[in-house]
């Protein structure tokens, strides 16, 4: 362990790994000593904040071992699986490869955070809308199986031909549907904010006045429109309080987004869920990617803490 001493010596160097991590020096990062990212992995686990993978678009080509085997190597300990990527997670799967599913999890240090599904609830259409909230109840059998705790849905715009306001009660209406029976199999349900003009944080809010079932929550993630309006404290705030477990995150290191006054966001209302990559770039080496990418995080982290 590091000694009191020891580590006031480190304070200044570690005070400058925060530093070149919010201005997105992964030079500087890949530099660093162990002991200093040991540090910041602790401070990580104080605040209660995990970092995890979507499996869009690192991950969509790994068969499950080799997902899991990218994750270990990374430190990235936690995993939403998207439907219809090369793992293979999906309703389909027989009773059997769905144990052996929950078995590959139980006996690896990565954690199935829950499922990445393409469900949508905005179409007016009430025979598709059924078909979405039926595929929803599927993919929560299937996570229930496989050892996951929740699964990810999204609307994705408004229907033409309707208000907008009769589409926010039919997706909020459809929502309570799903996590009532999202409840019955330990499940959250848990809401992208997704779509043109439904991403935007005050429609979200509307939706969840009408969605107030407690096992549906917002998937905040991290969309341009979060900084536009009152700016990203206010947006925050508007729908804080009905967090789910998960929220997503581009490259921590990449675009103008303001990730490291996130993490204070994050740090400050105590959420204690987990933070996922769901990246935008295609590295050629993914393991040295994802590695690099929980650095630049748990420096955040640590610079909230100096």
């Amino acid at each position: 362990m590091l000694g009191g001493m020891h580590l006031n010596a480190l304070s200044d160097r570690r005070s400058f790994l925060a530093r070149g991590a919010l201005l997105g020096s992964m030079g500087l990062l890949s530099q660093v000593p162990q002991a200093i990212q040991l540090a910041a992995q602790t401070t990580s686990g104080s605040h209660q904040l995990n970092f995890g993978l979507v499996t869009y678009l690192w991950g969509k080509d790994m068969s499950l071992p080799e997902l899991l085997k990218a994750c270990e190597a990374s430190g990235m300990l936690g995993v939403e699986t998207r439907t219809q990527h090369a793992h293979g997670l999906e309703p389909s799967l027989s009773s059997q490869q769905r144990q052996e599913v929950r078995k590959r999890f139980a006996d690896s240090p990565v954690k199935l955070v829950g499922y990445g599904s393409n469900a949508e609830f905005h179409d007016a259409d009430p025979n598709r809308l059924r078909q979405q909230i039926d595929l929803t109840k599927q993919y929560i059998r299937l996570m229930h199986d496989c050892g996951g705790s929740g699964v990810k849905v999204k609307p994705n715009g408004f229907a033409q031909g309707v208000s907008k306001e009769k589409t926010i009660l039919q997706i909020g209406r459809a929502l309570n549907e799903v996590a009532a029976y999202g409840d019955d199999w330990g499940q959250e349900i848990r809401v992208e904010a997704h779509g043109r003009g439904t991403s935007d944080l005050s429609v979200m809010k509307a939706i969840f006045d009408v969605a107030d079932h407690p096992n549906v929550g917002i998937c905040w993630n991290s969309n341009d429109v979060d900084t536009q309006g009152d700016g990203l404290v206010a947006n925050f705030k508007l729908v804080r309080d009905r967090f789910a477990k998960t929220l997503h995150v581009r490259e921590l290191n990449e675009g103008t987004y303001p990730y490291a006054e996130l993490m204070g966001l994050l740090l400050q209302s105590n959420y204690q869920g987990w933070v996922l990559l769901e990246a935008r770039t295609n590295p050629s080496d993914k393991i040295a990617a994802m590695k690099a990418q929980r650095e630049v995080f748990e420096a955040m982290l640590e610079a909230h803490r100096l």
